[in-house]
């Protein structure tokens, strides 16, 4: 039988077991981002439109095609929020935090929204975590922002990733790359899409983003903003590959990276996962110097990355050491497993125990089944075993001791 309602195009119920993954994305991202210094911050799930058409950028895919955008019954023009940045540069600016000590350093997580062609990674509906560090040029916080990515990526248990790395220099740069390109497309013109020749005036450096069999052998021989940066902003990249270098995180310089916003300057950079196919994207931010007084504040620099919740999932290849449990108590005596377990989690040892009435041997595979890196028997007697679930070695232990052993055992 059909039911009567679904979800709409795009969007997805989160199950119990679906929550489960996802409760270990949340808590890896604050147990990271909050050891780095950076503070949770919430925005609303809809701003001004302006706030996007200003901040983001009319000619990108998010302004022209992608935002979810209503009158409210004042008339007054509001989006769903399809990206991060915006909104937390606008609570920037309203609450005076430019005046609190610099950078301050944020991070949020929550629902998005984008009228996308709804594929597997890709719904108009999606979940995002993302870090902005705001008030600093530094290029020690490009680097801090694209390690704790990666720390935060890898630590998923993510692999096959590879970071690309670009410049897009400061905006007067930029302007005069574009002309450049600008001449270079109008001379192919008839090589390109018709979406890419649509944008050739407004926004040319999309060319490099384009599908297009032609589009795509036209920008290969294109000149490159990389082979353009001078001065500062080549020193500012090569601060930035430099400290990248020596925290051993890999990178391939990418010319053709230029991102869909655009408010970025400086320092763009995208992780991609091969396992995940054509939406290889898994996160990516950059630079973006100029957005703070963009919408009214004071000149301030930033930089920031959003990884998308529902590209991780995908990309994870299973559930991460850290998230397992510890200890999985096996005993015939629920009861008795109930006291030791809570007694296990009063010592901030992850414990978990059977609660579907299983024989020894379905708790064992059940132990098994959790991942968890013990199991200890306790037999109806009161006398006990510590089990290594990997190696299947066991000792016989004192239950009272219990804590003690495996807090040994976790610091060995």
């Amino acid at each position: 039988m059909a039911p009567r309602h679904q979800a709409p195009k795009g969007t997805f119920d989160i199950l119990p077991a679906d929550e489960a993954a996802r409760a270990l994305v949340a808590e890896h991202s604050a147990r990271l981002l909050d050891a780095a210094g950076f503070g949770r911050i919430e925005t609303p799930a809809f701003e001004d439109t302006e706030l996007f058409t200003r901040g983001v950028g009319e000619s990108t895919d998010i302004v022209s095609k992608e935002m979810f955008s209503f009158s409210d019954r004042a008339d007054r023009p509001l989006t769903l929020r399809p990206e991060g940045t915006a909104p937390i540069c606008r609570a920037y600016v309203e609450h005076g935090m430019h005046k609190d000590p610099q950078p301050v350093k944020l991070w949020y997580a929550g629902p998005f929204f984008r009228a996308e062609n709804p594929q597997k990674g890709r719904y108009r509906q999606f979940n995002q975590v993302g870090a902005e560090a705001i008030g600093t040029d530094s290029p020690l916080a490009d680097a801090e922002l694209i390690v704790l990515l990666d720390e935060f990526l890898r630590g998923l248990g993510i692999l096959q990733l590879e970071l690309r790395l670009s410049s897009l220099g400061s905006p007067t740069t930029r302007a005069a790359y574009r002309e450049e390109l600008r001449d270079y497309l109008r001379e192919h013109e008839g090589e390109l899409s018709s979406e890419v020749r649509s944008r050739i005036d407004s926004n040319p450096l999309r060319a490099f983003d384009s599908d297009h069999e032609g589009t795509r052998a036209v920008v290969a021989s294109a000149p490159t903003l990389l082979e353009r940066l001078e001065g500062e902003d080549a020193e500012h990249f090569a601060a930035v590959r430099r400290l990248l270098d020596a925290a051993g995180v890999p990178y391939r310089l990418d010319p053709a990276l230029v991102r869909g916003l655009d408010y970025y300057t400086r320092t763009v950079f995208e992780f991609t996962c091969d396992s995940l196919g054509a939406q290889s994207g898994v996160g990516g931010g950059g630079r973006y110097d100029g957005l703070v007084e963009m919408l009214g504040g004071p000149p301030t620099p930033a930089i920031g990355w959003a990884a998308g919740v529902e590209r991780i999932l995908l990309a994870m290849a299973e559930t991460p050491p850290w998230a397992r449990p510890e200890v999985f108590v096996v005993c015939g005596d629920g009861d008795a497993a109930f006291d030791l377990t809570l007694e296990l989690r009063r010592h901030r040892i992850s414990a978990q125990f059977d609660l579907a009435g299983r024989a020894f041997k379905g708790q064992m595979k059940q132990a098994d089944r959790s991942g968890a890196r013990f199991a200890v028997i306790l037999e109806l007697d009161g006398s006990a075993k510590l089990r290594e679930m990997e190696s299947g070695d066991q000792r016989e232990v004192d239950p009272a001791e219990l804590p003690a052993v495996v807090i040994a055992a976790r610091e060995a």
